[in-house]
């Protein structure tokens, strides 16, 4: 398989990694970049509520719709000063948290390439990506990177080559071979997707045909499904991963709707 090696141009540039974390999942990964990137300290910046959030999810979440913008802490860093923003957040309601549109509004992004990361409970990379590229047409969006609240133990690895892909940092990565073709799913391939996503909260839907690669690590899985949803079914994508060690399990990594 053929080796890439990606030239980091943007080596000389400075690097912010400004996040917000609600329970210090979103914090991790910023951490790891933090250490990949071998930024110091003052260049991590998490994203503070000048009233923080306090109790349960649901009470979060009822907060949250009530304020649409909560007030912001002025930043410990000034985005006047960097070149290159990590911006992290989890996914609320399928798009970045509400203390990111505060952010948003009150600092000026113009110019400045703005490199997404985010946690989720199943997905959401996407939708904040366009939603980050409507409310800053003056700054350029970035591919990010996404990862589920329930691998976050993953990060640090899959960091290491989104990183070295997109030239953050110096180094050399194999390349992804394609999923084949889609195909429809047989009783191996059903059961393979049960085992991934029945502990999810919620019904990931039917899968109705995939498509199948083979990595140095892993066979992954990409799944089109039949979903369900307010409003009727629609369809979405579900990528699922299963290690190639003794005893690995499939897991789901993302759905993108």
């Amino acid at each position: 398989m053929a080796m890439l090696a990606f030239v980091a141009t943007g080596f000389a540039q400075k690097k912010l990694v400004l996040y917000f974390s609600e329970t210090q999942t979103t914090q991790k990964v910023a951490l790891a970049l933090q250490k990949q990137l071998s930024l110091p300290d003052k260049a991590v910046v998490a994203i503070e509520l000048v009233e923080p959030y306090t109790g349960n999810m649901m009470e979060t979440m009822q907060r949250a719709q009530r304020e649409k913008q909560p007030a912001l802490k002025p930043l410990k860093a000034k985005i006047a000063d960097y070149d290159i923003i990590f911006l992290g957040y989890p996914i609320w309601s399928g798009t970045y948290a509400l203390p990111i549109a505060s952010l948003l509004k009150q600092e000026d992004f113009a110019g400045k390439t703005i490199v997404p990361f985010c946690t989720f409970g199943s997905g959401g990379l996407e939708s904040s990506m366009a939603d980050l590229k409507k409310a800053l047409p003056k700054a350029t969006i970035k591919p990010g990177y996404g990862v589920r609240q329930a691998r976050v133990a993953a990060a640090a690895k899959e960091l290491d080559r989104f990183l070295k892909e997109n030239g953050y940092i110096a180094g050399k990565v194999k390349t992804l071979p394609a999923y084949s073709a889609q195909q429809p799913v047989t009783d191996a391939e059903k059961a393979i997707f049960d085992a991934a996503c029945s502990s999810y909260q919620f019904s990931l839907g039917t899968p109705l045909t995939f498509g199948k690669r083979t990595t140095d690590d892993s066979i992954d899985y990409e799944f089109k499904v039949k979903s369900q949803g307010f409003g009727g079914g629609g369809e979405s994508t579900i990528y699922v991963t299963m290690g190639k060690e003794a005893g690995a399990k499939p897991e789901f990594t993302r759905v993108v709707r």
